[in-house]
């Protein structure tokens, strides 16, 4: 199994963030003080930094007719449960950047993917393989 990645992001509200991140993704805070905290993002370590003002906004790459915005990140799922992630976003009401669909649909490399924003405006993707075998398939 490959360890956990630890990534650090910026946001400038903590309040905002707990909402985001613990209430509607789900995620476990962990460790926190007046400035960050961490939390368990689908077995990954996410630290939210709150800043004062946020970096520039993510710069977009054309990728199957859509403006995919760079940078982001996010996680792969079950496709269950990213399916379930999916409807639970669209009945909150989530702005998505890219709308949960399929990619390659029957193909190598089947996906479910969808592109969001937190509220600070950083960029996520989750996505869920048909086959997770072909993750990395070329």
């Amino acid at each position: 199994m490959p360890q956990p990645f630890h990534l650090a992001i910026p946001v400038t509200n903590l309040d905002d963030a707990n909402a985001f991140y613990g209430e509607l993704l789900g995620c476990k805070k962990g460790r926190s003080d007046t400035q960050w905290i961490d939390w368990n993002f689908f077995g990954h370590q996410l630290v939210t930094h709150c800043v004062e003002q946020m970096p520039s906004s993510p710069s977009h790459n054309g990728v199957d007719n859509h403006a995919v915005p760079v940078p982001h990140f996010g996680v792969v799922l079950s496709m269950d449960d990213w399916q379930t992630l999916a409807t639970k976003l669209e009945a909150a009401n989530v702005n998505f950047v890219i709308a949960p669909y399929v990619r390659f649909k029957g193909q190598t490399g089947e996906q479910a993917t969808m592109f969001f924003e937190d509220p600070f405006g950083n960029a996520l993707e989750f996505k869920a393989f048909a086959n997770i075998e072909q993750l990395f398939a070329v």
